[in-house]
């Protein structure tokens, strides 16, 4: 730490007690003003803010002016995710780099795109020289995810002409891009192992001839030892984690960015900034923190009535870290079924089998089934599912990933489909910049001389 002076705690509580008296918005005033908070319909859906033809996220229909539910569908430039994915997984081939292309480019590779393809992402999964050194290992993060998105920044002063915003230009900048971020990550995580846990440091080089999840997996392990299945299974995770429409967070963030003009490296930092956040991406991470206290409080996990009275607990605010939410469950779209969920669950469960945590596996799908039951014992109407979040820390766990990976592992994944929208963000006719309004509701008043306050 640096000696520096501080803040007295006197000052600063008085400074808290000048914020609160001065700031004083009332919840009326967003009814009064009909501010749609969270840029939603008072129904809970969006409101529309662009246009796109990356993704398409389906959970609900509207009939008659009624939210009705559905179940769930995500497609990928018009393509069913399930489809895709049984595409390439029954052609035994690892699926992320023809889903990149497809969300970057518009239409599925042919064998020649795929491999050349392939071979620039390759050419480009090395960091600039000196970069772990200079960049990451001199200032270690105890977060990941922030040292992920300053990784990303500093990458703009080892870009030739990082301001050249050309079609051919944003796509190659984007490319490698994607490419690095595994070896970033990876990387990042062995600094924070090092400086904050005390470990010895491993910093492994990426291999030829190897997939995007092969590598991470090669990267992250002290040993480089990992399974066919599990690099199968992580490739299936970032193709389920690619791409989630304009309408995400994330994605928004980095069109919001976009539509300023800044350089490609300012809207990732920007998109990886709000994919930490426990609302977004970090979700994972909460869903094992409320698993670890469940499984600890809950003393038969096989007794549905002492796990729907967690659950109670958990609604109550009397469980977990008292927010009164279930971690996991319920999505802004996805009412009967979020489909990445659907095809996750799938593998978990082979995974659990070969595992030995298949018991683990059913608490899962128990809380899975009696959170809208309990829920609507408890008054709450709102149809809701398991989301992609609920299984995914769980797949993770079993593949003995940590937990401080698994938002950078959303990130990595996730970096194609924001590179995606920026481009449409960019290169669409009669682009803006995004300047939505905010109602004023100060009162004005006079300036007050120095010595008359």
């Amino acid at each position: 730490m640096y000696d520096r002076p501080d803040i007295s705690a006197d000052f600063l509580n008085e400074l808290c007690e000048e914020y609160r008296a001065n700031s004083h918005i009332e919840a009326s005033d967003y009814d009064k003003w009909q501010v749609k908070r969270g840029l939603r319909n008072a129904d809970g859906t969006g409101v529309v803010a662009g246009v796109t033809e990356i993704a398409n996220v389906r959970g609900y229909y509207i009939q008659d002016g009624e939210r009705l539910p559905m179940p769930g569908q995500l497609t990928y430039r018009g393509i069913d995710l399930e489809e895709l994915i049984n595409g390439f997984t029954s052609e035994h081939r690892f699926g992320y780099a023809e889903t990149a292309f497809l969300l970057l480019f518009g239409a599925l590779p042919t064998r020649r795109q795929l491999d050349q393809f392939n071979a620039f992402m390759e050419a480009n999964h090395d960091l600039p020289p000196m970069f772990t050194e200079d960049m990451i290992l001199k200032a270690p993060s105890p977060d990941v995810m922030n040292k992920l998105g300053r990784a990303v920044m500093t990458l703009y002063s080892y870009d030739d002409n990082p301001e050249d915003m050309t079609l051919s230009c944003e796509l190659r900048r984007a490319m490698t891009l994607i490419s690095r971020c595994p070896q970033i990550i990876a990387h990042a995580y062995a600094a924070k192992r090092h400086y904050y846990d005390h470990e010895s440091l491993y910093l492994h080089m990426p291999q030829p001839g190897m997939s995007a999840a092969e590598n991470f997996l090669w990267a992250v392990r002290h040993d480089n030892r990992f399974t066919p299945e599990e690099a199968k299974l992580l490739d299936l995770c970032m193709v389920i984690h690619a791409e989630h429409g304009g309408g995400n967070n994330s994605a928004f963030t980095c069109r919001v960015l976009s539509s300023t003009g800044t350089d490609l490296y300012s809207a990732i930092a920007g998109a990886i900034g709000s994919l930490k956040g426990p609302k977004h991406g970090g979700a994972n991470k909460k869903v094992m923190e409320m698993f670890r206290c469940l499984e600890d409080d809950v003393r038969d996990w096989a007794d549905e009535d002492e796990v729907a009275s967690y659950l109670g607990r958990l609604l109550d605010r009397e469980a977990g870290d008292h927010s009164g939410l279930i971690y996991g469950m319920g999505h802004a779209i996805y009412t009967l079924s979020d489909p990445r969920a659907v095809i996750l669950k799938k593998f978990a469960r082979d995974l659990a089998v070969s595992k030995g945590m298949l018991d683990e596996f059913q608490l899962y799908e128990t809380v899975e089934r009696l959170t809208p039951q309990v829920m609507a014992s408890q008054g709450q109407r709102k149809v809701v599912c398991a989301n992609v979040d609920f299984f995914s820390g769980f797949v993770y766990k079993m593949m003995g990933i940590p937990m401080e990976l698994y938002t950078p592992l959303f990130a990595m994944a996730r970096i194609v489909g924001w590179c995606a929208h920026r481009m449409e963000e960019l290169f669409s006719p009669g682009a803006r910049i995004i300047r939505p309004a905010y109602k004023v509701v100060s009162p004005p008043r006079p300036f007050v001389p120095l010595d008359q306050r």
